[in-house]
């Protein structure tokens, strides 16, 4: 017989913060303060630069796009783009002078390399004029190498006060963006801490119980904050790894301290305060943390198959939050509990103080015995609720991160705007079509590009340049905007269309080739995360169950309930539903990774909950209740902290919907709506029906894996 098994690790934990409590409790002050000093600073560190967040390195599109801005010394699309609007027609005498005016205020800087503009292009059909003739565009391309941040400010300072004149760009954007996340990071915290004291006073019976999940919660997203900035000397993180920290350490913070919380009253009624009930609330409510802070953080760690900065640190972030909040509800929590003993209640109204459940009249118990008598009516019913509110996400279409993410008050939003509505396409956000071919090979270049004229989508093709290294670049301007299906249709068609003689290969970089690769990537090892995912949540719960029905059962669920979460998120921000109430402006389809990042979260959520509850059914189970009983039991004792664990988690992830970045938004009401789907639908009515269809196979597993599971003594709690 092995005698190792979670019951030791959790038994020796016990007798750390029972023996110890002051001492732990002054090494965690300790560590929160070292993470305040060294882990708050990060918010000033992480990145946000939506050409190198969302691609694969290794993609085409990212490779060619490097070789040739280094050939050709400069960015291949405008970094910054000045928009210039004049009561006087471009082409008049006036415009142009006003015109020059810009252009001559800025053209001095050291990173700009060229400026292209209705003065460099004098055709009357020029894209740089706007349809209407009184509004044109400078596009300034910086040099290779140059700090985009810093010229954007210059250029933007150089033009300050000219009438009608607007500074956007990528170069722009992406500041602006990192600081309205920042901005967005102190409005959530402003927001959600106070009401979440608010809900925990009423949740949690009393102000001293209630102040223990905003301790725990302040020290995980410390803890998380530290540990972010050691990664980021690493490796390169984005900024959004930080909004993901704050909402869900907020909301495990809550739900393992209600689990400790409530168990330990529970066994503060049969033994009272201290070691005992101590000890006892670990063994049973501690393990359930382990294994919910085990699923999420595997759950999470599932996108770092993807090689995208912005995916990788939302694994990064998300892992350490989850083990973080659970290893802070073992030990810190314990040695607070231990030190307040019977205090824990204090200054709590009579009425609201602890009181026994239950368990065979609450309301809880009566629903699941009435939805077990009629279990194949309540699953077929509420799964078809569930289907049918998934059905949306059928037609999902995905975009990807530029300025139309900002709120419509951002001036770098106005223009992207203004450039992408007003103007004739393509000019912006042209194909950069790299041809293999020797510098003597230019009749073959040029007739090449004669036939990338005829192709469906493009607007107008430059003259072919030679860049050195047996490399000519040729720019390709797409009828539509960088992101309409011509234009990645028009990606697709070049690189699979057949070259003439002379040329060896041809490679298209690109902000529609960005979009292009990035979408096959993710389509690529999207079946890699998903097997990771379901594999570590299928052994995680056997190895908590000692069932494989259970795990599995579980998987069905999830899918059930992430799938309505992401139809209802598609009739929302996809249609524009609810632009006024949740204050955004729909780009007509999701940003393509935020799926992903949903999964990975409302799968770790919803099985933290799954956790929880079959923990308490397993434990009325081993103490010879019938399988409908201990159904039945298992949901009185968690229902109620269920509904509120997931109340409280919906305000913690739903300070995303705050947001003035609209796929931040997307993923906080994406996520509330999942967790209050997963608590409401699947736990309170399919769970016990399909529990009730199954009976004792619920518990089944083949002779081996049972004697396996028996021996790594991972059952006992």
């Amino acid at each position: 017989m092995i005698t190792y098994g979670l019951v030791a690790v959790l038994a020796a934990i016990a007798r750390l913060v029972t023996a110890h409590p002051r001492r732990v409790l002054v090494a965690t002050i300790a560590l929160l303060a070292v993470a305040i000093g060294f882990g708050a600073p990060v918010t000033g560190k992480l990145t946000v630069e939506p050409d190198l967040d969302f691609i694969d390195p290794a993609a085409q599109s990212n490779v060619t796009g490097n070789e040739l801005r280094r050939a050709i010394g400069r960015g291949l699309s405008p970094g910054v783009v000045v928009l210039a609007r004049s009561a006087e027609p471009v082409r008049s005498p006036g415009g142009q002078a006003e015109l020059r005016q810009v252009v001559g205020r800025i053209e001095g800087d050291p990173a700009i390399a060229q400026t292209s503009s209705a003065l460099t292009d004098p055709r009357p059909s020029s894209s740089f004029v706007a349809r209407d003739g009184h509004a044109s565009f400078v596009a300034v391309y910086l040099r290779s190498g140059a700090d985009g941040e810093d010229a954007g400010k210059r250029i933007e300072h150089a033009l300050e006060g000219m009438p009608g004149v607007l500074v956007g760009g990528g170069a722009v954007a992406g500041p602006v963006v990192g600081d309205t996340v920042s901005e967005d990071l102190a409005k959530a915290e402003m927001l959600a801490f106070p009401l979440l004291f608010l809900l925990t006073l009423v949740v949690f019976r009393g102000a001293i119980a209630a102040l223990l999940p905003l301790f725990v919660g302040l020290l995980t997203i410390m803890t998380t904050f530290l540990g972010l900035r050691l990664f980021n000397e690493a490796t390169a993180l984005s900024i959004f790894a930080l909004n993901l920290a704050i909402g869900l350490g907020l909301g495990l913070a809550i739900d393992y301290s209600l689990f400790i919380l409530s168990r330990y009253r529970e066994e503060m009624e049969r033994d009272g305060p201290g070691r005992a009930a101590l000890t006892r609330t670990l063994r049973t409510a501690g393990r359930t943390v382990v294994f919910s802070s085990l699923t999420v953080a595997a759950a999470m760690l599932s996108l770092l198959v993807f090689p995208q900065r912005f995916l990788y640190s939302m694994a990064i972030s998300g892992s350490m939050t989850a083990l973080g909040a659970g290893l802070i509800s073992l030990i810190a929590l314990p040695a607070l509990l231990m030190l307040l003993g019977p205090r824990v209640d204090a200054l709590a109204p009579r009425r609201w103080r602890h009181r026994g459940v239950a368990t065979r009249s609450g309301f809880w118990y009566r629903l699941s015995h009435g939805v077990m008598r009629r279990p194949l009516i309540v699953a077929v019913t509420t799964s078809a609720i569930l289907i049918a509110a998934g059905i949306p996400f059928t037609r999902i279409q995905f975009t990807g991160v530029d300025a139309s993410v900002l709120p419509d008050s951002a001036v770098a939003k106005q223009v992207d705007t203004a450039v992408r509505s007003d103007f004739p396409p393509g000019r912006a956000s042209p194909l950069h079509v790299a041809v293999e071919a020797p510098r003597g090979s230019a009749r073959a270049v040029r007739a090449y590009a004669q036939r990338l004229r005829a192709l469906d989508g493009v607007a107008a093709v430059e003259p072919p340049r030679f860049v050195g290294a047996g490399t000519w670049l040729v720019s390709v301007a797409p009828e539509g905007g960088a992101l309409d299906r011509r234009a990645l249709d028009l990606v697709r068609a070049v690189r699979a269309g057949p070259g003439v003689g002379g040329i060896e290969s041809v490679r298209v970089a690109g902000e529609s080739a960005r979009f292009v690769d990035q979408r096959a990537g993710l389509a690529d090892r999207l079946p890699l995360a998903i097997a990771v995912l379901a594999i570590t949540t299928l052994l995680i719960l056997f190895a908590m169950t000692g069932s494989v029905v259970l795990p599995f059962k579980a998987l069905l669920m999830n899918a059930l309930g992430i799938s309505a979460a992401f139809g209802l998120i598609v009739l929302i921000f996809q249609d524009g539903r609810l632009e006024g109430l949740l204050q955004y402006t729909s780009q007509g389809a999701l940003e393509i990774t935020q799926p992903l990042v949903l999964l990975a979260i409302v799968f770790g959520l919803s099985t933290d909950y799954g956790v929880f509850l079959l923990t308490r059914i397993k434990e009325a189970r081993d103490a010879g209740a019938t399988n409908e009983e201990a159904v039945a039991l298992g949901l009185q004792r968690t229902g109620r902290i269920v509904t509120a664990a997931a109340l409280l988690l919906v305000v913690a992830l739903g300070a995303f919907a705050t947001s003035q970045i609209v796929f931040v938004k997307q993923l906080g009401v994406g996520a509330a709506i999942a967790v209050l789907i997963d608590a409401t639908i699947i736990r309170a009515l399919l769970v016990p029906a399909l529990m009730k269809l199954l009976g004792e196979r619920n518990w089944w597993a083949p002779p081996p894996l049972a004697r396996l599971h028996a021996r790594l003594r991972l059952g006992e709690g």
